[in-house]
């Protein structure tokens, strides 16, 4: 019986030490976005972009013969709570690089851990134009993007609101967090480079419910035109009012307009919004298409509608970009994939675009303003604004090369 026992101790000991190797063994990246909340519909459809893009890579033999290991993290769109998370995937989970950030805020607050401690962050959704500027006194940066950024959408908004719809009296409402009112200011500077100054500025919180006061306001006014920036849950309630007031204008805000949770709480109010979009659910390439294909088939959405096609697709590339630079750096140590990152040697296919050579020491975007075309909602769904957009939807725009 001793002896059975010995054996036993032995097995369960030699058990301990292979689990211990193999989970040492996988390159942990970690993933932080909103799953909860009301920017969930974007957090989860990272996500799920993120674990489809790993699912695949572990299939084919992972990086370096080493699968990669997600370690998710809800950070609740709450500031301290992404302080916390960057804190524990650094000094717990010991991960080589992390990917997500929904809120701009959120990202704000977290990343400068990362930076100090030399582990690179790939923004694959928060769009403030600061993101990746937040460091310009370290000799390196950290911290990257594949989404595009505010300063990218603003222009892109004025000119669908001034030039090509001939608007002139201009109404903004913007939430009051970090992204809210970074991307005001984005847009009062697009604005004012066409020398309009909008007639109405309004702020709202999140959780707001009525925006009766704000959009009265704006109509006194004589606003044209709506430009907005927030999420889902109140950008739904601003074309709510609109209703309730029966005062219909156009509704020309940040990607943001394309979240589920606008588009479904809206209903018909919604309908005709228009916002910049780096992907819209459409099968118009063989990627796309099995991008699609597989996350609706792994995923089952309602409506066989992704609920932030934008998020899924940037956190689906993101991954990609990662494990492009891990295989170069050939290691997982933080400045060598920073390093990579910042010279990648092959191009990676991507459902948003095809990477080639996306990021330099000095510039850490990979989306420049050729890349985002609009959409509009119609029929509780994301669709190309304009037919020539559509017509032209296969054809891959690929980052602008400064000159």
């Amino acid at each position: 019986m001793k002896f059975s026992f010995a054996k036993l101790a032995v097995a369960s000991a030699v058990m301990v030490v292979a689990g211990t190797a193999a989970a040492a063994d996988t390159i942990k990246i970690g993933v932080d976005g909103p799953f909860t909340g009301g920017s969930s519909s974007m957090g989860v459809s990272m996500r799920d972009g993120v674990r489809l893009a790993v699912q695949e890579i572990n299939k084919s033999g992972g990086v370096l013969g080493r699968k990669l290991q997600i370690i998710e993290r809800d950070d609740e769109a709450k500031n301290e709570r992404g302080v916390q998370i960057a804190e524990e995937l650094i000094n717990k989970e010991k991960v080589a690089a992390v990917v997500g950030y929904i809120n701009t805020g959120v990202s704000l607050a977290s990343q400068r851990f990362f930076q100090e401690a030399k582990i690179p962050v790939m923004n694959n959704v928060a769009t403030g134009s600061v993101v990746t500027h937040q460091f310009p006194k370290d000799a390196d940066n950290y911290v990257f993007r594949n989404a595009a950024a505010d300063n990218i959408q603003s222009p892109m908004i004025v000119d669908e609101a001034i030039t090509r719809r001939g608007f002139k009296k201009v109404a903004i409402l913007a939430d009051s967090t970090n992204y809210g009112q970074l991307g005001r200011e984005d847009l009062e500077n697009a604005l004012a480079a066409k020398g309009i100054k909008p007639v109405a500025e309004e702020k709202f919180n999140i959780k707001d419910v009525d925006m009766t006061a704000q959009l009265l306001k704006a109509k006194a006014a004589g606003a044209e035109v709506v430009l907005t920036y927030g999420i889902g849950p109140e950008l739904a309630q601003i074309a709510n009012g609109m209703t309730k007031l029966g005062w219909k204008v156009p509704l020309i805000g940040s990607w943001t307009l394309s979240m589920a949770n606008f588009i479904d709480n809206a209903g018909p109010g919604g309908e005709g919004a228009r916002m910049p979009q780096t992907f819209i659910q459409e099968p118009n390439t063989p990627k796309r298409k099995a991008f699609i294909d597989a996350y609706l088939k792994t995923f089952k959405p309602k409506n066989n509608r992704i609920d932030s096609p934008v998020s899924a697709a940037q956190g689906y590339d993101s991954i990609y970009l990662l494990a492009a630079a891990i295989k170069q750096a050939n290691s997982t140590d933080g400045p060598k994939i920073r390093e990579a990152l910042e010279n990648l040697k092959t191009k990676v296919a991507g459902v948003v675009t095809t990477y080639d050579k996306p990021f330099t020491k000095d510039d850490h975007e990979a989306i420049t303003a050729n890349i985002p075309v609009f959409g509009e909602v119609k029929q509780s769904r994301v669709v190309y604004a304009y037919a020539e957009d559509m017509k032209k939807g296969g054809d891959l725009r690929v980052k602008a090369v400064k000159k």
